[in-house]
């Protein structure tokens, strides 16, 4: 009887001879593969049954790239807001800035005109701030008794009349605009050549024309200039427009309202003018000769 060994010690081909099949069985596909594409369609397969195992093992890697680039993100992204953000606000006020500084200018240009139209010497100041008192209308200007700023020197804009000084100090000066109730101005309406006093009313949109008849020529829009009667304001500076005009006869006189043309609660830039040219003194009243005494009747 033939003896033969257990299982467990049953031995097969050596370890170098399956290394030499194998490596033949390999040389032997790719051959194949190469030549007649045998294991395309066996690699497609495999590949689709592959494909779910790597999109599985990649997902926790891909979720990780994820949720860092979102953070890294939303982090870029808060900072560039915070920057833009900034840069806006330095911009915007850029912008504000310099939009005031061109209004400025064209205010000071439109001063140099009027100040070349204007036969009379003149100089620049600026409104520093308003009176304290709500019942007058009245702002301080910043030259004084050292630019020979005197009581009753008129004040005007690049559009019209602004008022008059009433008040000056060594570096400050007081301005009472027209608008308040004790500055009456003289005028002239431009379309009828018209006189009148042009009266403050406490408002700084309305002024109103006192002690007008009935029948005088107004209407809205007229253009009411200064006459220069009163030896204070010069010719010809334009005050205010005629805005309301109601004539009722149980009333002596009509009810004109006017709005003023200068900027009398705006603006920081005005001229004071100098005094004006001397004017002729009016004749003085002779005496009048006594009358004859009457001879007595004998």
């Amino acid at each position: 009887m033939e003896h033969t060994p257990p299982p467990l010690f049953r031995t097969g081909p050596t370890a170098l001879a399956r290394l030499m099949i194998f490596a033949m069985l390999s040389v032997v596909l790719l051959i194949a593969d190469a030549r007649f594409n045998y294991l395309t369609t066996l690699r497609q397969i495999a590949g689709v049954i592959v494909y779910p195992l790597q999109r599985l093992a990649a997902t926790p890697a891909a979720m990780g790239s994820r949720i860092a680039d979102f953070f890294v993100t939303h982090n870029t992204l808060r900072v560039d807001n915070q920057r833009l953000t900034a840069q806006n606000l330095e911009l915007a006020t850029a912008a504000q800035r310099n939009a005031a500084l061109h209004k400025e200018n064209t205010h000071l240009r439109s001063l140099l005109d009027m100040q070349a139209r204007v036969n009379v010497p003149s100089f620049a100041a600026e409104v520093i701030y308003a009176a304290r008192d709500p019942f007058s209308r009245k702002v301080m200007i910043d030259q004084g008794l050292q630019r020979g700023i005197e009581p009753g020197r008129p004040v005007i804009d690049h559009v019209g009349v602004v008022g008059q000084v009433t008040r000056a100090y060594p570096w400050l000066s007081e301005v009472t605009l027209i608008t308040d109730k004790g500055q009456l101005v003289p005028v002239l309406n431009v379309r009828t050549g018209f006189r009148a006093v042009l009266s403050g009313t406490g408002d700084d949109g309305r002024l109103e024309l006192r002690f007008i008849p009935l029948t005088a020529d107004f209407q809205i829009g007229d253009q009411l200039v200064t006459s220069g009667i009163d030896g204070i304001y010069p010719q010809g500076l334009p005050v205010a427009e005629v805005t309301h005009v109601e004539r009722n006869t149980a009333y002596l006189f009509a009810n004109i309202a006017c709005k003023p043309l200068a900027g009398v609660n705006s603006g920081t830039q005005v001229l004071v003018l100098g005094p004006r040219p001397a004017q002729p003194e009016p004749p003085q009243d002779t005496p009048a000769t006594a009358a004859p005494k009457k001879r007595k009747k004998s």
